[in-house]
């Protein structure tokens, strides 16, 4: 495989790997939103969404447009969507996996006990 591919997909996750990056991109999934929205939507500072979203920016991640003297949102890919919801699946595989694994340890306890 092409390195320069390679170096994209890890620069592209690690633009990811922040729980406050991943929630803002969540509410873009759900519609384009300035600022104020999303700082209002995550609970966070301004300057933390605003942080954020230059991370998302540089790694055209997310798109920009002005709009009088507001910046609205959106994501730039719509594929981000399916991404998000992929990422989630692995998340619920991984946490049946675990509960499974849990369920035959305990059930293993109990047959000791009895």
């Amino acid at each position: 495989m092409n390195p320069e591919i390679q170096q994209f997909k890890a620069d592209f996750f690690k633009a990811l790997a922040h729980p406050l990056r991943i929630r803002i991109l969540e509410l873009l999934a759900e519609g384009d939103k300035n600022v104020n929205e999303i700082q209002g939507l995550v609970g966070s500072e301004g300057s933390a969404v605003s942080q954020q979203l230059t991370v998302l920016r540089a790694k055209n991640i997310v798109t920009g447009t002005k709009d009088g003297n507001r910046v609205i949102y959106s994501l730039r890919d719509p594929m981000i969507i399916e991404l998000l919801q992929v990422a989630r699946q692995i998340f619920n595989n991984h946490l049946v996996d675990t509960i499974t694994m849990l369920d035959k340890f305990n059930g293993s306890d109990n047959e000791t006990d009895i």
